[in-house]
């Protein structure tokens, strides 16, 4: 997927002005924002703080030892009959992908909802390669025949009312019927189960691995996740390094985690393991099971102070929560990942230069570490990219010119005081400034007034206060050396 984040202004605007989008990205966030409350501390306050916690906790002590980690995953994979491979790259990872489709002759591929895989393009490269591949979460699916990255880590179609997919469905897939949730969904399913009957390989994701078993677990709400993994021949899993957990009770946390801060539910309608190909005797399951290890620029977090970063475990909760994601929607952040998350990986994985506006698309209000199940503290991370920018000399000098004179006046009580009287003058001899500042102030006035100024300044009241009290001392002294 191209990365387009340096454009993320003109994109936000685009997505601020589109009301429809605005109205169905408000009601799905705030949904399912309210549902994560309710499911994070059904049990109370303190129970679901502790949750949070140990599954900050578990997913920390797993990067502690992620590369001891990793080969145990690696070792008990392989024993249990998986191919392990690892890619360092998305060209390596579709390299390899297509390396396995040849193998097998593979012509049609299944492919459940996966995030990695639209970090990697994979459906591009299969495409390109002459294979079919067809979306079968129902959210990837729409968005898939609308030729649509997807807007959200859980809800790739949040950005869409059930009005609009109708006519995706009428003008893509002929679809005659009413805006009635449920028969939009019976004719998704009728049109997707021949995908699944016909498929060569099947494409997924993976949420977690766990180390001490060589399994690996997907969470959906759909049932195309087990019908992907268990119905093609082949079975293709692309995950993140970083995915991978010390024990079953650490994923078992997790799992429970995922689904309370993504969609509100104590465990998604499906979780599943998987352990490997299908065995002797067993009826169903893939002949196949490859592993695709991804990295793709982790490796290099990892050894950065931004290493926290890689323990989302992707439920979304941070941009149900973000007021900026609400307002722009996630196609305005340009990449695969959107919301604070998205504001602090892209950045890191595609590099500084080409996503330096995503660490300012924040208010820092702090609601995305609030709502992070594992309590990542994206703000801080936010501020510390600031800080790289602005050493990397990439937000223009200019910005760089003007906060130095900035300085340099906050730091000359002289300066300072000038400033701050010949500002207030200016705005109350002529109100109208406060509607009509010119850039960057501009930036505030074009979408409200500038506050009025106080009557009288903080330093001009203290400095008073303090006379006061040293008058009031010397007034004491006076009445004491009267008195002797």
């Amino acid at each position: 997927m191209e990365v387009q984040s340096k454009q993320f202004i003109a994109l936000a605007d685009i997505g601020i002005h589109n009301t429809d989008q605005r109205a169905a990205v408000l009601k799905g966030t705030t949904n399912a924002h309210t549902k994560r409350l309710a499911a994070m501390y059904a049990s109370g306050q303190e129970y679901g703080e502790a949750l949070r916690q140990q599954a900050a906790e578990a997913r920390r002590r797993a990067l502690r030892n992620l590369p001891d980690l990793l080969e145990q995953a690696e070792a008990n994979m392989t024993a249990n009959g998986m191919h392990v491979l690892w890619a360092e790259s998305p060209a390596d990872a579709n390299r390899l992908m297509l390396e396995i489709a040849a193998r097998h002759d593979v012509q049609r591929v299944a492919k459940a909802k996966s995030m990695l895989t639209e970090e990697l393009g994979v459906n591009h490269a299969l495409e390109a390669a002459g294979i079919e591949v067809t979306e079968t979460d129902l959210g990837e699916w729409i968005i898939q025949l609308n030729d649509e990255a997807p807007s959200h880590i859980i809800a790739p179609v949040i950005h869409k009312s059930k009005e609009s997919i109708v006519e995706v469905f009428r003008e893509k897939v002929n679809y005659t019927g009413s805006t009635d949730a449920t028969e939009m969904a019976a004719f998704a399913r009728e049109k997707l189960r021949r995908v699944f009957l016909e498929a060569d390989m099947g494409i997924s994701g993976g949420n977690f691995i766990v180390a001490e078993t060589g399994t690996f677990g997907l969470v959906t709400n759909e049932g195309n996740g087990r019908m992907v993994t268990a119905m093609p021949r082949v079975h293709v899993a692309f995950i993140g390094i970083e995915k991978v957990v010390e024990t079953l009770d650490d994923y078992s946390l997790l799992t429970q985690l995922v689904a309370r801060a993504g969609t509100g539910q104590v465990m998604t309608v499906y979780t599943q393991m998987i352990g490997g190909p299908r065995r002797d005797g067993e009826p169903d399951g893939p002949d196949h099971v490859y592993v695709i290890l991804v990295d793709n620029g982790r490796t290099k977090i990892y050894a950065t102070e931004y290493a926290e970063a890689l323990a989302c475990i992707r439920c979304g909760a941070c941009q149900n929560a973000c007021p900026v994601y609400q307002n722009t929607g996630g196609h305005a952040y340009g990449w695969v990942y959107g919301g604070p998350i998205g504001a602090v990986i892209t950045p890191l994985l595609t590099g500084l230069e080409n996503a330096s506006p995503l660490p300012y698309a924040s208010t820092l209000c702090g609601a995305c570490k609030q709502a992070c199940p594992v309590d990542i503290d994206l703000p801080r991370m936010l501020l510390d990219l600031r800080r790289d920018i602005v050493d990397a000399g990439i937000s223009g000098q200019g910005w760089g010119a003007g906060l130095f004179l900035w300085g340099v006046g906050n730091r000359n009580p002289a300066l300072f005081g000038f400033g701050g009287f010949a500002a207030r003058t200016a705005i109350n001899s002529a109100p109208i400034i406060k509607k009509l500042l010119p850039p960057p102030l501009s930036g505030w006035t074009d979408y409200r007034d500038f506050p009025d100024f106080a009557p009288k300044p903080f330093r001009d009241l203290w400095q008073e206060r303090q006379k006061r009290k040293s008058n009031g001392a010397n007034g004491a002294d006076k009445d004491q050396h009267h008195d002797a």
